[in-house]
């Protein structure tokens, strides 16, 4: 949802017709990947003809300046220059039937003048307090990146010692639930594996929730840390096992986890959940076509954009100067882009600006690390037991390429315990899908597979008998 975050901005506002009364208050729901945002405008008569704000009560954000109101009956826009946001529709009695925009991407959206609730999401998953298990918030320090981490350690019962798993976030921002499009994948996988006689430690990224620290600056290698922090913050706990700690990472995490455990003789097992086996860069050139075909979007379309991604990515690959590197993709982003037709650059924006943003996003820390990283180094060098898991349909990291990647290079390092799997019909979250597209994932009503929940379990109590 981080794409569609209202901003506020500066107001001066015009209007072309006063034909009809549309003075008030327009109510909508902004539907999203599964996500609801409700969104008001708010109209108001001025000499010159009117004035709008927005509101978006979801976020706290209230009166946010309308720059341009038109009206042309029936037609109406509101526009939001510096958060590029462009509402058009046509007034049709006490309903206006329109689109939102954004950032390039269009949404259907109708306002009303009656409030309009939200949609109940349904998440039949979700534990429902009182837990029948003992649950405490803790907070352990990452002294070399002076980062505190906040979570919860979840234990069967308050006495008793228990092998436990810290759980690892996927790529982005994750409170310690790993939240996502009204999904909390981390509370259904602890709350299973507490239940079953497993303790669990899961926490907020560092500079999310509770957690300090600053995300934006961090890359996966930092990330590490963090759950090493984890694991000796673990060691000082009478309740846990001190012999049978294990790792649970999920997408980036698990690449994580193997970083982690090639380094400590603490890790006793870990699981990866559509942990990646290849190099970043063909990683998501490889995710991007899929996407792209699952989305509909034509084959030219989809091999221009490949070609052209493929000489950015390279150009990450070899650099070992940030600032070169900054100027050199801002050369050919402009170069790549005196071929592209205007509507690649969205609405409000300039050329100039959507280039600085591009740049920005493709040489953050995060970004570069991940795309020179080659996962294979460091599974190469993990002996502990290991658990590699896929869905099906999982568009994002894809299982075939993956899992193999995965296998053999556990195998070659001489890892005598490796046990991989696929699940059909299942998608990157491993919920069970129609296409697998990130599209579809918070309009499923399952948050994760049970049938995942217990092959994971079972191996685990295989590891820690």
């Amino acid at each position: 949802m981080k794409n569609f975050i209202i901003l506020l901005v500066t107001l001066i506002t015009t209007l072309t017709s006063t034909a009809q009364d549309i003075t008030g208050q327009w109510n909508g729901v902004l539907k999203v990947q599964g996500t609801q945002l409700r969104l008001v405008f708010n109209v108001k008569q001025t000499k010159n003809g009117f004035s709008s704000t927005m509101d978006s009560p979801d976020q706290g954000a209230n009166g946010i300046p309308v720059t341009n109101t038109t009206f042309e009956n029936p037609k109406i826009k509101f526009e939001v220059t510096n958060a590029r946001i462009e509402y058009d529709g046509e007034l049709s009695g006490d309903e206006i039937i329109g689109t939102f925009k954004q950032g390039g991407q269009e949404f259907p959206m109708n306002l009303s003048r009656e409030a309009i609730k939200k949609e109940i999401v349904k998440r039949p998953q979700e534990p429902i307090k009182p837990y029948p298990y003992y649950s405490e918030d803790v907070v352990f320090e990452n002294t070399k990146a002076n980062v505190s981490l906040s979570g919860t350690l979840t234990l069967p019962k308050k006495g008793g010692i228990f092998p436990v798993v810290i759980l690892i976030t996927g790529s982005g921002p994750q409170n310690r639930d790993e939240e996502l499009l009204g999904h909390k994948p981390f509370l259904i996988i602890s709350d299973y594996l507490t239940k079953n006689d497993i303790a669990v430690l899961r926490y907020d990224d560092r500079g999310v929730g509770q957690s300090t620290g600053d995300f934006k600056t961090a890359t996966s290698a930092d990330f590490a840390t963090d759950v090493e922090s984890a694991i000796a913050y673990l060691k000082t706990r009478k309740e846990i096992k001190k012999n049978k700690i294990g790792l649970i990472g999920h997408s980036e995490g698990g690449l994580i986890a193997p970083i982690v455990a090639s380094k400590s003789k603490d890790v006793n097992f870990i699981v990866l959940l559509a942990g990646t086996g290849i190099q970043g860069d063909k990683l998501l050139l490889l995710q991007q076509e899929l996407i792209a075909k699952a989305n509909g979007v034509s084959e030219t379309e989809i091999e221009k954009t490949i070609q052209n991604n493929s000489k950015v990515f390279e150009m990450v690959v070899k650099s070992n100067d940030n600032q070169k590197l900054k100027t050199d993709l801002t050369n050919l982003l402009n170069e790549l882009l005196e071929h592209e037709s205007k509507d690649e650059i969205p609405n409000g924006m300039t050329k100039k600006e959507f280039v600085s943003m591009q740049v920005n996003q493709i040489a953050s820390p995060w970004m570069v690390y991940f795309m020179k990283f080659n996962p294979i180094t460091t599974l190469e060098q993990v002996t502990c037991p290991v658990l590699a898991v896929n869905g099906e349909k999982d568009l994002q990291v894809p299982p075939k390429e993956n899992l193999i990647a995965i296998k053999n290079a556990l195998t070659k390092g001489g890892n005598k315990n490796v046990t991989t799997k696929e699940f059909p019909n299942l998608n990157h979250l491993f919920q069970e899908c129609e296409t697998g597209s990130p599209n579809e994932y918070g309009t499923i009503e399952q948050t994760f597979s049970p049938i995942v929940l217990e092959e994971i379990t079972k191996w685990i109590k295989t590891q820690t008998k």
